[in-house]
């Protein structure tokens, strides 16, 4: 079932399997339930009309309709002792490199850790940056 719902000032964010972000942020450990929290609401914030989803890597993620690449999929957040972590394309974390050069990064992840406060502002800034490289990334795959 979806629902839309209004969030701040004008953030909607579309809910599908929304409790069951809620029991995989409940399964983690308390002291990272928080962050995982404020993880997904500045996705919320930074992608307004997103929907939450579980089913894809069974972990929470957002896509969007505009996405027409990888089943409209463009960020995840998950917990891995001791980090929590926001899951993004490649080339989000290379477009900011330089930003994350105090935090640990794979190809496609930016791990947190826990206890120190969440950047929620480069969080939102590299979920923007995800959905517009997901979005150019299927309009460039549609006209090759």
């Amino acid at each position: 079932m979806k629902e839309t719902l209004r969030r701040g000032e004008n953030a909607t964010v579309t809910k599908r399997n929304s409790s069951e972000v809620d029991e995989y942020i409940a399964r983690c450990p308390k002291e990272a339930q928080g962050d995982l929290a404020k993880i997904r609401a500045a996705i919320r914030a930074a992608a307004p009309g997103a929907i939450e989803r579980t089913d894809y890597f069974q972990m929470p993620g957002y896509s969007n309709p505009g996405v027409d690449y990888y089943d409209g999929m463009f960020a995840w957040f998950s917990f891995k002792k001791p980090y929590v972590r926001l899951h993004v394309p490649p080339s989000v974390i290379q477009e900011h490199r330089n930003e994350l050069a105090g935090y640990v990064t794979t190809k496609a992840i930016v791990s947190f850790p826990k206890g120190k406060p969440v950047p929620i502002t480069l969080v939102k800034k590299l979920v923007k940056a995800s959905l517009k490289a997901m979005k150019d990334k299927g309009i460039n795959r549609i006209k090759t």
